[in-house]
């Protein structure tokens, strides 16, 4: 995921969009306030193992020297002082902006499609045009998905089956396209046409169609395909478009690309506001709801729907079964992040 949007800012979920909120008020500013390990519910029963194996596939990609000490520290470490090392190294930093928490999740989409067109298989996923990347805003998604400019250029990608589908793509800005023969290929953000995002679950709301707690990706999907005209108009609402490119790179096995252009871990990286967390921080989650989680992960990507120092999306990896689990998650909590210890303590008013 990741977005609620773009994957060029990282891949985030449609849930992210629906519910973001403002970033902290700039005239006030963040309050920082450093905790015991022993605060943290449940610290002592995670996989230290599997954070600290996540923490070293970006950390060589921080900025600052004492990051890059412990990320020097973090590759000679043994797994079985996994735990010790956060402890030692780090301390926990709740960064607080006025705003609730609100954990979300974002997925990477497995889509059916080909790579020719068919009467089935006749929703294209472009690549980015050339002369779309020296301008800020380029034509809107009415433009060009109906006035016939991207045909007969040999930008398609693929072409897939459900437009819906597509548009969630989109959101996402990463995903996978199973083809007829079985193969899978990847896909990424390969740019998008300047304009701002729109949420067409708020439109959904605002046409009486539902009220707010009623949207989720799931409802606006089944009523666009049973309002298949409705539907289609509902979509341009988002003048937004997003168009990819093919990544052959990664392994298949591997997640797709976050923020860092690293393969990013289901359950392990999570997507923040990187106003507030440095991208390849350790993170804290202590979410709420029905299904309690408190896990160590890694900020490894963003979304310019996550803003606000509490404000994160769980990656919960590829496929359905993760869409679904990601469509559902919008909790409370809180989160912290591991900083540096004299990182951590510079940030408090008198430094101490």
């Amino acid at each position: 995921m990741r977005g609620w949007l773009w994957r060029g800012l990282g891949a985030v979920g449609l849930i992210a969009a629906l519910w973001s909120g403002a970033g902290a008020d700039p005239a006030v500013g963040p309050s920082h306030r450093i905790l015991d390990f022993r605060e943290l519910a449940d610290w002592d029963l995670d996989n230290h193992v599997e954070a600290l194996r996540v923490f070293r596939e970006t950390c060589m990609d921080m900025e600052g020297v004492d990051w890059q000490s412990l990320c020097a520290m973090a590759h000679n470490a043994e797994d079985s002082g996994a735990r010790a090392f956060f402890e030692l190294f780090f301390r926990p930093v709740l960064i607080e902006d006025g705003k609730e928490a609100l954990f979300t999740g974002y997925f990477e989409p497995v889509l059916n499609g080909s790579r020719y067109r068919s009467a089935r298989f006749r929703y294209p996923l472009y690549r980015m045009p050339p002369e779309a990347r020296s301008t800020n805003i380029w034509f809107s998604r009415r433009d060009i998905l109906t006035t016939g400019m991207m045909e007969g250029r040999g930008l398609e990608i693929a072409w897939v089956d459900d437009p819906v589908e597509l548009f969630f793509l989109q959101i996402q800005g990463s995903g996978r396209i199973r083809l007829e023969d079985g193969t899978l290929i990847r896909v990424g953000y390969g740019g998008a046409n300047g304009h701002p995002y729109r949420s067409i679950g708020q439109e959904l709301v605002r046409l009486g169609v539902y009220n707010l707690h009623q949207v989720s990706a799931e409802v606006i999907g089944n009523w666009v395909r049973r309002n298949p005209e409705a539907g289609a108009e509902l979509l341009m609402h988002n003048p937004s478009y997003v168009f990819f490119r093919e990544i052959k790179r990664l392994a298949a096995h591997r997640g797709p690309l976050g923020a860092m252009n690293r393969s990013i871990t289901p359950l392990r990286t999570v997507a923040v506001d990187p106003a507030f967390t440095p991208l390849g921080a350790p993170v804290w989650i202590e979410k709420k709801g029905e299904t309690a989680l408190n896990r160590l992960m890694i900020a490894q990507d963003t979304g310019s729907a996550i803003k606000g120092a509490q404000r994160a999306d769980i990656f919960f990896g590829g496929g359905d079964d993760a869409g679904r689990q990601a469509g559902q998650l919008k909790d409370p909590g809180r989160m912290l992040v591991l900083m540096p210890i004299q990182r951590a303590y510079a940030l408090l008013p008198d430094g101490f």
